[in-house]
């Protein structure tokens, strides 16, 4: 699992950018790919340090469920 560094938004969908050993990553998820993987759209471009990407899915998941530094209070 790669962490997830950056997401912007494009026509098509979201721009992921991710640290693969010491090399910054970038790949398109379109909004459907992104629906199907169960992804919420506005939390990841809000909070993309709360996601990892698997490359040879790719797939991207939600990891700050068992990261509670990550947490702030009122989330």
């Amino acid at each position: 699992m790669e962490p997830v560094v950056e997401a912007t938004p494009s026509v098509n969908g979201v721009f992921v950018t991710y640290i693969s050993g010491s090399t910054r990553v970038s790949e398109l998820f379109t909004y459907e790919d992104l629906i199907q993987m169960k992804i919420n759209v506005s939390a990841l471009l809000d909070h993309p340090g709360y996601y990892g990407i698997d490359p040879s899915g790719p797939v991207i998941v939600r990891t700050d469920f068992c990261r509670p530094d990550l947490h702030t209070p009122g989330d």
